[in-house]
């Protein structure tokens, strides 16, 4: 029996993975926008994507961000004030999940900014 070939990871899961992993090491909220603009900056370089493809991919990027930004603040509101370890930890994720997001919506536009047939593509 031949061996399945693995299915090919989408642009967007590969990106969250990515900032999944920095947020796991505890990375600062500027280092976690850099990394969105490290993947935006990658997806509009390659030649191989198709435009709309990339404005889909930032799009459904920010969409996730977004909901991550939501659920945090949650989690926020939810934490006892009396455990002051666990409320420093959730700010910090909540600042990096915010972070993200907006470097998100930013590439966004600069994406539309170059290409303003794109923009209203979605």
């Amino acid at each position: 029996m031949a061996a399945r070939k693995p299915r090919q990871v989408r642009p967007v899961d590969a990106a969250l993975t990515r900032l999944l992993a920095l947020a796991g090491k505890g990375a600062a909220p500027g280092r976690m926008a850099r990394e969105v603009e490290t993947i935006a900056g990658e997806w509009t370089a390659t030649a191989a994507f198709d435009r709309m493809e990339v404005r889909e991919w930032l799009d459904e990027l920010r969409e996730q961000l977004s909901e991550g930004v939501g659920h945090a603040e949650e989690q926020v509101s939810d934490l006892d004030s009396s455990e002051p370890a666990a409320v420093k930890q959730a700010g910090a994720m909540l600042a990096a999940l915010v972070a993200t997001r907006d470097a998100a919506t930013r590439a966004i536009s600069a994406f539309q900014a170059s290409a303003p047939e794109y923009v209203n593509a979605g």
